[in-house]
């Protein structure tokens, strides 16, 4: 039985890391269902000149992630179908990651609005206790941002800033290795495998007296 991961973008910027966690997961040879929000696709645009659209979703995610989707187990949902298939606990996933996750994505997650398909999917995968992880990216943030992220933890939901660590690369550290760490990050609390980054061995500090 097919069991994907649902990948949830929302509008916040931060594109770098939803393409980063969805190449890992493609990677590892996972599968993976796809919800980008209306607002999201704007984000696209702005952050990477590309179109994000229902009818060539293929051709513009590929393009987005930069590799061949031929043989990638990707299904997509538009946002607007609230009788798409992860609006169901009935329907079979591992769980799913919100990223990057604006401040009304959060808010709207955490009081159970369900304004759209990301909303709805990520609310029914936290009620049928599947993993969720949330990437919140904005800041500063306000006392109502602070509840409903502790609402989302109460929840069950795993709640992982998008701040990346540097003892990887250290002051020479690329955009796409910080990017990367995130990701993961996002994968370690999935518990997929894999070698985005340079995992902490204590060795370091040694290394570099």
């Amino acid at each position: 039985m097919r069991r994907p991961w649902v990948i949830g973008v929302s509008g916040a910027s931060g594109t770098p890391y939803p393409a980063a966690v969805l190449n890992a997961l493609l990677d590892a040879g996972e599968a993976v269902d796809l919800v980008v929000s209306r607002a999201a696709r704007l984000t696209i645009l702005d952050e990477t000149g590309r179109p994000f659209r229902d009818a060539h979703w293929k051709d513009d995610l590929g393009a987005w992630l930069g590799r061949d989707l031929v043989d990638a187990d990707v299904t997509y949902w538009p946002a607007g179908d609230l009788a798409a298939g992860p609006s169901s606990g009935s329907y079979p996933v591992k769980g799913m990651v919100v990223v990057p996750a604006s401040t009304a994505a959060c808010a709207g997650i955490a009081i159970g609005l369900s304004k759209d398909l990301l909303q709805r999917a990520a609310e029914v995968n936290l009620k049928e206790r599947r993993p969720v992880v949330v990437v919140p990216r904005e800041t500063p943030v306000t006392r109502s941002h602070l509840e409903h992220l502790i609402a989302l933890h109460d929840a069950g939901a795993v709640v992982l800033p998008a701040s990346p660590g540097f003892y990887g690369a250290g002051a020479s550290a690329t955009a796409a290795q910080l990017v990367d760490f995130v990701a993961g990050k996002i994968l370690d609390a999935l518990g997929v495998p894999h070698t985005l980054f340079r995992r902490w061995s204590g060795e370091l500090n040694a290394e570099r007296s």
